[in-house]
């Protein structure tokens, strides 16, 4: 057999919302704009091959926000292992204790939901070798454990200037602290310009996150 054949798949997932907010202090805005395939194709070993990224998010309200994240997502699709799986955002009210006015806020829903599935589902199909889950969700422990139950790999990689303890302790192996590799973050840049094969379109980085750079 080839080494091809002999390498050990990994899947990616990742908590977009975990990993956004990680991106959201000022040292770490400039890599919004990011070839997340390239990125973690940077931490594959030797013996290793990452056949997918999945990339769970919700779309937002704001329309700003929600432009920007669209170009995001078009930017990355043209990389066929990049899957995008949306949940949603639910209205909520919240009622302050001190004044009880009404807070309207928006709450993202499903994507704990889908990450968790996707993790048990692709451990116990065996359709990867090892997992790398991106979060520091403590939410996805269950699902962890229950495909660590599968005699299946899974690595916890925290985003920037996040981690749980919880987390920490449930992977296989050691965590990995995504801070650490910022230089891998500068190497994964997209270029200012994507050109969009499929729709014979070119899109360019949103000019509130160019001033980032």
């Amino acid at each position: 057999m080839g080494t091809e054949q002999e390498k050990q798949k990994v899947i990616v997932y990742i908590d977009g919302f975990n990993f956004y907010y990680g991106l959201k202090s000022p040292k770490w805005k400039k890599y919004y704009w990011l070839d997340i395939v390239k990125l973690f194709e940077s931490f594959m070993r030797p013996n290793q091959e990452l056949i997918a990224v999945k990339y769970f998010s919700a779309r937002p309200t704001d329309i700003g926000k929600s432009k920007r994240q669209d170009a995001f997502f078009q930017a990355n699709k043209e990389n066929p292992k990049f899957k995008l799986i949306l949940g949603k955002y639910l209205k909520k009210e919240i009622e302050c204790f001190k004044c009880h006015n009404i807070i309207h806020t928006y709450e993202e829903k499903e994507s704990d939901v889908r990450i968790a599935t996707q993790i048990v589902a692709d451990a116990y199909q065996k359709n990867c070798d090892v997992s790398i889950v991106v979060s520091a969700d403590s939410d996805m422990v269950p699902a962890i454990e229950l495909a660590k139950e599968a005699n299946h790999r899974v690595f916890i990689y925290f985003p920037p200037n996040q981690y749980s303890n919880n987390l920490a302790t449930c992977g296989s192996g050691t965590i990995l602290q995504l801070q650490r590799y910022e230089v891998r973050f500068k190497h994964a840049l997209l270029p200012e310009t994507v050109h969009l094969g499929q729709s014979n379109f070119d899109i360019t980085i949103p000019a509130a996150w160019k001033a980032y750079k």
